[in-house]
């Protein structure tokens, strides 16, 4: 009966550390620039069109690094380094792997990234991303 218990005990533990390594990968890759995205999701981005510079997208409404106001828009695809989203009834491609990134650190949840330096939406500087 111990050693069932015991068993059992060493299963939840492993089970435990699997989740937390996880959910660090993926903080870490959020805070490389990494945009985690999946069909369905909604995330504020850039309104400027495609010849935007900026692709600025966030987790959370505010100002984007133009200056402009953030629009919330839908991914409608995924693909390696580029999402597909509907912004205003329009299909625009924002690169899901950002130059520059909030530098407020894990705690913050405002999960911005851009293509140029600016503010994030937290009112943070963006740093570079280092790869």
């Amino acid at each position: 009966m111990k050693r069932a218990l015991s068993l059992g005990l060493m299963v939840l533990v492993m089970m435990f550390m699997t989740l937390l390594a996880s959910g660090l990968a993926q903080a870490a890759e959020m805070h490389k620039g990494h945009m985690m995205l999946k069909v369905g999701d909604e995330v504020y981005v850039c309104g400027c069109g495609e010849a935007c510079p900026c692709k600025m997208m966030a987790l959370k409404e505010g100002k984007c690094t133009c200056g402009k106001d953030l629009v919330k828009a839908k991914v409608t695809k995924v693909e390696k380094d580029t999402a597909t989203l509907d912004v205003a009834g329009k299909e625009t491609v924002f690169p899901i792997m950002g130059k520059y990134a909030c530098a407020c650190g894990e705690a913050c949840k405002c999960g911005s990234i851009s293509q140029v330096a600016g503010k994030c939406v937290c009112g943070k500087d963006m740093e570079p991303v280092k790869m």
